[in-house]
């Protein structure tokens, strides 16, 4: 019998880079795994990836009535929920003098509004023991130059890992966070710069881990997954950091 038999796991933006790394790690463990994103191509190939049991859907995190949607399709199709990856999200970096409103409304209301709103929707689903993981960032730590919107979102993430944690265990739901350091996924092709920009950011980067690379999706699915798991029973409200030693050293 496999872990994660008789299972049903949600991963927001499970379509791409460490999410559908999660949902195909959960997938290889017996779950039957529902991912959602924004674009059907990739869900499309996610859901090819993930098997016949698997549920794809498109849907916007950072849209709260899309946010209920989702919650009111699952229940009408009398889906519960054993786990939840918030992993949808979007990294814009620019200096204090380059940021402007929207690319803070855009930051904050995926990070932030659309996790709130989308573990509040689908709250009712959990079932007892359920668990919920917040992908977060080591970003929220270590004071970054150009990150500063970015970094405040995920660490706004951390702490509602925190308060959730206390409102929701009282029905058995733990909720902790996974913060990834530098992981090689499609997210830095989208950060907005040039390929030789990007090829001089990521050697930077990485003189500054002390592992010397980056990281991987499957390396971050695998805390993901443990954290999902009842092997992390105990682990209530906390923070498992998965960046090659960047923040500790």
């Amino acid at each position: 019998m496999k872990r994660f038999d008789n299972k049903t796991i949600l991963v927001t933006g499970g379509n791409s880079g460490i999410g559908l790394a999660t949902a195909l790690e959960f997938a290889k463990q017996g779950a039957r795994v529902i991912v959602t994103g924004r674009d059907q191509a990739t869900l499309d190939l996610a859901k090819a990836q993930l098997g016949t049991n698997a549920i794809a859907l498109r849907n916007d995190a950072g849209d709260i009535q899309a946010a209920k949607a989702l919650a009111a399709s699952l229940k009408a199709q009398g889906i519960t929920l054993d786990a939840l990856f918030i992993n949808a999200g979007v990294a814009k970096f620019a200096p204090l003098e380059g940021v402007d409103e929207d690319l803070w409304d855009q930051t904050f209301n995926t990070n932030v509004k659309g996790a709130y709103f989308a573990i509040q929707a689908l709250s009712p689903l959990f079932n007892p023991g359920a668990a919920i993981v917040l992908n977060g960032s080591i970003n929220a730590h270590i004071g970054m130059p150009n990150s500063s919107v970015y970094a405040a979102s995920k660490a706004a993430l951390i702490s509602l890992a925190k308060t959730l944690s206390s409102e929701l265990i009282g029905r058995g739901i733990r909720v902790n966070v996974v913060s990834p350091g530098p992981v090689k996924t499609p997210l830095y092709g989208r950060l907005g710069v040039t390929a030789d920009q990007l090829d001089a950011l990521a050697t930077g980067i990485q003189a500054q881990i002390p592992l010397k690379r980056f990281g991987t999706p499957d390396e971050v699915a695998s805390a993901v997954v443990y954290l999902s798991s009842p092997e992390a029973a105990f682990i209530v409200g906390t923070e498992l950091i998965v960046d090659g030693g960047m923040s500790q050293l």
